[in-house]
């Protein structure tokens, strides 16, 4: 891995100690751009999300999310997000997973015990096609979360900034 995450999981169990619960609640208003640096939008608290013009063109960073999360994440939680039989509904998840959860979860993977049944989600940490993309796949889902964002590709997006070429370039090793 790119020496940028290989501290990743360390820094992630900082951020939320493994068994404590979320009180994380995300909607339209705790969504909303208040910044943008390089064509990347962050909410009042700094985290990534997204932005959507009135006539539905989306950030190149959401765009990407969907390309990312529908090549790498459907086969087991549904095309955008929708949900299967063996894995959630992440468009629901996200509306109580904060950014920092959804980086652990995805770099460390996840075990589930309900009902008798048990869920795992894998790690995620050594694959670049995911941990490189990571803030696109989350802007995208949190789009989805709180309903801005249908199903199916988005018809029109903002160019792709020269930050997001850069940031490719560097984490896939180009």
């Amino acid at each position: 891995m790119p020496s940028t995450f290989k501290y990743l999981p360390l820094v992630l169990g900082l951020l939320l100690p493994a068994g404590v619960p979320s009180a994380f609640a995300d909607d339209k208003a705790a969504a909303a751009a208040v910044t943008n640096e390089d064509g990347k939008y962050f909410d009042a608290e700094g985290s990534p999300t997204f932005k959507i013009a009135e006539d539905g063109t989306v950030d190149w960073y959401t765009y990407s999310g969907y390309r990312r999360f529908n090549s790498e994440c459907f086969v087991c939680h549904g095309a955008d997000g929708a949900g299967s039989s063996f894995a959630p509904v992440l468009a629901d998840s996200l509306k109580t997973m904060s950014y920092g959860e959804f980086l652990q979860i995805v770099a460390e993977g996840r075990k589930n015990l309900t009902a008798g049944k048990e869920n795992v989600m894998p790690s995620f940490g050594n694959n670049k096609n995911v941990y490189c993309y990571l803030d696109d796949i989350y802007v995208y889902l949190r789009a989805r979360a709180v309903g801005d964002l249908p199903r199916g590709r988005p018809a029109k997006k903002e160019e792709k900034p020269q930050a997001a070429k850069d940031h490719e370039a560097s984490c896939m090793g180009g």
